[in-house]
């Protein structure tokens, strides 16, 4: 994709309730030139899998990330036993494309988890991400038992030092973050950090000790090597299960970025909100986990016809 065919700024559409511009706030963050690839893409008005083709290639392409003979572990939300319209988990279609660009890449193994809220194989079935994934040549693998998970420290942690993670996600050799964009009764919204949630076996403790702080202290310790924001569908209230259709707004969107303070931060544009506005997005700011402060990023905006 040609420099020239990046669309940095957007055009008036409907978003939510009223009129908002195409890219929410952050149509206001111009950012600054992109010297080689972007810091941060975000695409509106296709489909799941077009909009992550755009924004891969603005970020460096696939083969930037993903190597022949890797191991690659994708982690959507899957955490619900609800369809792909209620916008609960993150859109099948495009993590399922997601696999397919992973192994067309020369990965050697593409694997799909979550340690979900509801039962575990309803979730991966009626989300209609088991389908998608293993068409596409990817292995579900279930996160419900503790024995699938390792205790690790978390030495620069405030309030979370110790966490039991997923075996898949200390084994592997590339970790792909997806989630979907959605409302959260305990955080406001759910995006990219919170999402590392489903990697964790322990997670109550977060709870009951500072919720946004372990969220950012979880990231001193596990980091993905990129984050895929899914707004095709956006979650606008009653998350973060929903109850139905009505909650759920069909925003055709879609945030990509190494950065996962940066893509938090311009995901919360999209809801109206700034970044500040998120407490564990602010903390990881403070932190040093990333930045939120999108106008010293290289940002790059399209629109799909």
């Amino acid at each position: 994709m040609k420099r020239r065919d990046f669309i940095r700024t957007g055009v008036g559409a409907g978003l939510l309730s009223g009129a908002f511009p195409l890219f929410g706030g952050l149509d206001q963050v111009y950012g600054k030139p992109a010297t080689a690839n972007y810091d941060l893409a975000a695409v509106r008005g296709g489909n799941g899998p077009d909009m992550f083709d755009r924004a891969i290639e603005a970020i460096g392409g696939i083969s930037n990330y993903v190597k022949s003979g890797q191991k690659v572990v994708v982690k959507p939300n899957i955490g619900w036993d609800a369809p792909p319209e209620r916008a609960a988990n993150t859109n099948p279609e495009l993590v399922g494309h997601i696999v397919k660009r992973c192994v067309e890449a020369g990965a050697s193994e593409v694997y799909v988890f979550d340690n979900t809220c509801n039962k575990w194989d309803r979730c991966y079935r009626n989300s209609g991400i088991k389908a998608e994934v293993e068409a596409a040549g990817g292995k579900m693998v279930p996160g419900n038992t503790e024995t699938f998970y390792k205790e690790i420290d978390i030495p620069n942690g405030v309030k979370l030092k110790k966490a039991k993670v997923h075996k898949l996600i200390l084994e592997s050799d590339v970790f792909i973050n997806v989630p979907v964009m959605k409302h959260h009764s305990s955080t406001r919204i759910s995006l990219a950090l919170k999402n590392l949630m489903g990697v964790v076996w322990d997670r109550k403790f977060y709870h009951s000790n500072d919720l946004h702080q372990c969220i950012a202290d979880f990231y001193t310790a596990v980091k993905p090597d990129l984050n895929i924001i899914d707004g095709y569908n956006m979650m606008t209230k009653n998350g973060p299960r929903g109850v139905s259709v009505a909650d759920v707004t069909n925003l055709k969107a879609l945030i990509a970025s190494t950065d996962i303070v940066a893509a938090d931060a311009a995901a919360a544009k999209m809801f109206s909100l700034e970044p500040a506005d998120i407490g564990h997005i602010q903390i990881a700011h403070d932190m040093n986990l990333g930045n939120m402060n999108l106008e010293e990023l290289s940002i790059s905006k399209q629109k799909m016809a």
